[in-house]
């Protein structure tokens, strides 16, 4: 009897290279975008596939675990692996891959062009434009704030927190950093950048307050309505790492009460709907979680993802993926 193909299950299109790549092998689905963020859908859909390759969006439960009858690898098409229960998988024997390394230039350019639309008003500058209220040069029009010696305070001093720091040293920002440990005294050299303990201290004294940090129970809500209270008046927070790691409802308090002067915001707590509230708060700006969105990331994702798919179905030794958790 011949033996059968391994099925791969794509729960959204990804760049063709990528599926290209898969099809070479194996049996690929690719899902409609959206189809598996609701959990009785991916309970109903993985049953027979041998691997599953899905979007942080994608909720990899025990449930649907428990569901998946041959799954042999999941792998996540994300830097994280917050929305899959890693535990019971281990208990099942399921392997789990994610993407680390391959997003960290291209958020790191992100964070910088965020920063500048937030300090700059530059969505709210080119909306101007667009409904025909520019009628010239405006000695007062969209007063922003200069980056050059202000502090950039980061949660979070890994990869991405690095190559935010190191873009925001080219513009003349001093750095100041809180992590779960201190970073080697050459990263720390090559930064200039000042280690502090806690995150309290570090909200008070920045300028702008980038949170590059995994989510965990920990960091849940770390930016809450105390939090926001000890940041100065001018100051600017900037998230792209988990939605959740940001209080919405006290987020958007804070900028309609002057409580903090900005923010630039690319992810969500309860992704992709938005607070109400933060879609009317002044001087917010507001991006689809697009920070890896470069054709060479996101390629570059797929295919981290989807060698790992090939290594652990073809039967290869652990220690060649390296993205294996």
């Amino acid at each position: 009897m011949a033996q059968q193909i391994p099925k791969v299950l794509v729960t959204e299109p990804i760049p063709e290279k990528n599926l290209a790549y898969l099809r070479e092998h194996f049996i690929v689905k690719v899902g409609a975008k959206g189809e598996f963020q609701d959990e009785n859908n991916l309970i109903n859909a993985i049953t027979n596939y041998d691997a599953l390759l899905c979007m942080l969006s994608n909720p990899i439960t025990k449930k649907v675990l428990e569901s998946a009858q041959n799954l042999k690898i999941v792998a996540n098409f994300a830097v994280g692996y917050n929305n899959i229960d890693v535990e019971t998988a281990k208990t099942l024997g399921i392997k789990v891959a994610n993407t680390p390394d391959i997003l960290t230039e291209a958020c790191g350019d992100f964070a910088m062009g965020l920063l500048m639309a937030v300090t700059r008003k530059f969505n709210e500058a080119e909306q101007y434009l667009r409904e025909g209220n520019f009628s010239g040069w405006e000695p007062l029009g969209f007063l922003g704030i200069e980056l050059r010696g202000k502090t950039l305070g980061i949660v979070g001093m890994g990869r991405i927190g690095q190559a935010f720091a190191h873009r925001a040293r080219a513009f003349g920002m001093n750095i100041a950093y809180h992590n779960r440990s201190r970073v080697s005294p050459q990263i720390e050299d090559s930064l200039n950048a000042t280690f502090v303990s806690t995150i309290e201290e570090l909200a008070k004294n920045s300028d702008v307050l980038s949170l590059n940090c995994p989510l965990t129970n920990e960091t849940h809500h770390l930016v809450n309505e105390n939090l926001l209270k000890l940041m100065p008046s001018h100051s600017i927070l900037i998230n792209i790492s988990r939605g959740p790691v940001v209080d919405e409802a006290a987020l958007a308090y804070a900028l309609q009460n002057k409580i903090i002067a900005g923010a630039g915001i690319d992810v969500f707590e309860n992704e992709p709907k938005v607070h109400r509230d933060l879609l009317k708060a002044p001087n917010c700006v507001l991006l689809p979680h697009i920070a890896s969105a470069t054709f060479e990331t996101r390629e570059a994702i797929g295919m981290l993802a989807s060698k790992a798919i090939v290594s652990v179905l073809k039967g290869e030794h652990d220690s060649n993926i390296p993205n294996l958790i």
